[in-house]
Formats: C-alpha cells, structure tokens, sequence
C-alpha cells in the first residue's frame, strides 16, 4: 500500500500542497479528483519522486520513499503521464523501454524481456501493431502502446495521470475496462480522472481534493453525493438509476 502523510510540497519556492494526506489501497482504483490547479498531478509526482521540494511522509509497502533508490521505484511502479512526445520508433521498441529497470550495463535485452513485451503487446492488443511507427498510430492505438509499456514494467503499482484525455467514447470504455481488470489481476491503479461517470463506475477509491489539500476520501458514491463535492467544484449534482446502474448529472 502507497501511504502519503502531511505532505507538502514546493516549485520555486511556491508552496504547492500543503499537507495533503491519503492512502491508496492494494489491488483497487483508486481516483484523486478536483479542480485544475489543485494539486492531483503534483500529489501522484511527489511519489513517484519527480518533485523537488517536499516534505511529509511516502511510504510503499511500509518502506519510507527516501530508502528506495530510484531502479527499485522503477520495479514498484509505472508512469503512463498525460503528456508525452512521440518518439520516432516502432510499437514495439517503444514498449520494450518498461524493461530498463530490469537491465544491468551494457544493456542487452534478454529472452524474458522479449517474453514481457510480447505478453504486454497481448494484453493491449496491440500485436498486429507492434512494426509500426508510434508516430503512425491513432491517439487510442498510442495510449494503448504506453499502456503497454507499462505493462512490460511489470509493477505492482501503475500511475496514470487522466488516460482518457483525447480518447474517442469507445477508447475511453477500453482504457477504463482494461484498469479494472488489471485491478482483477492484482495490480493497484492510481488516476487522475475529471470525468465523474467514469469516476462512479470504476473507481474503488476517490480522494476530493482543492487548493494543494485532500477535503475527503471514501467510496465513488460517497464522495460524489457529498456536500463537499458540490463546494470544491461549485456545482450541483444528482443521481438516477437506469437499468440497474447509478448514474450522475449536472443540476441547474
């Protein structure tokens, strides 16, 4: 389990969080939500230690994040960031970088490393893609080539800061379906989602967040259906079920 505690956090000297506390059950999604600027992509950066300046606890599995050298993060968790560049490389080299925690100097690819790639080109389904130029892809064909990638990373934890953005309706169902079943598999999922169905729907575990602070955690349906929830985004909600299924809706 990933646990951070009053965690603070700083770019330039601007204080950024400012005790942000929460914990991200194994084996869950688990979804931070909120307004823009807020502080979600700078929460789930503090643990993977891309932030400068911080101070608070991280904890992985009971071990503090300053003891863990950053070739052991690497083995714990994997990064699927919102923005990236699109190098100019095949499918398949592209997944086969989720490797490099895994190599010694010189770097020489080894048969479970080809094993891994294949396995996680399966899993996204993205084998008949795997010759093709990354550049080449639709935006769901490429999300699902660093999805992939993190896949052959082949960690217990997996990051993944707003995966549906730019995704047409029918990627964003695959996206969100192929975390659950990751979930399914063992593996913790931890999003940054602005979309508050998908939210309802797949997420095990929400923290509310505003202003560089966590206002409350709980279940999906406990924290949409909060007076808090209506405050942080200035917004009013409600619920209907349909065909057995909760859903969400903007109140004017």
């Amino acid at each position: 389990m990933i646990k951070i505690k009053d965690l603070c956090t700083s770019y330039d000297g601007e204080r950024v969080l400012h005790g942000v506390s929460a914990e991200f059950p194994e084996g869950k999604i688990s979804v931070l939500i909120g307004p823009n600027g807020c502080g979600k992509s700078t929460t789930v950066k503090s643990i993977l230690r891309l932030v400068p300046e911080y101070t608070g606890d991280i904890s992985i599995d009971g071990k503090p994040l300053e003891d863990i050298d950053q070739k052991e993060l690497a083995r714990k968790i994997a990064y699927v960031s919102q923005s990236r560049n699109v190098p100019d490389i095949s499918v398949y080299n592209m997944v086969m970088h989720g490797r490099y925690p895994y190599l010694s100097y010189p770097r020489r690819y080894r048969k479970e490393d080809h094993e891994a790639v294949r396995s996680a080109l399966r899993m996204a389904g993205l084998e008949d893609l795997s010759d093709k130029k990354l550049e080449n892809l639709s935006g769901g064909q490429r999300q699902k080539a660093y999805m992939a990638m993190a896949l052959a990373q082949d960690t217990d934890v997996i990051i993944m800061d707003e995966p549906t953005t730019f995704l047409d309706v029918k990627n964003q169902f695959e996206m969100m379906d192929h975390a659950k079943k990751l979930t399914e598999m063992g593996k913790t999922i931890i999003m940054i989602l602005h979309d508050m169905e998908a939210v309802l729907h797949y997420a095990d575990h929400v923290i509310l967040m505003k202003d560089g602070k966590d206002v409350l955690s709980g279940g999906a349906e406990e924290v949409l259906r909060s007076k808090e929830l209506e405050e942080v985004f200035g917004i009013h909600t409600g619920f209907y079920e349909a065909e057995d299924d909760l859903h969400i809706y903007l109140k004017s």
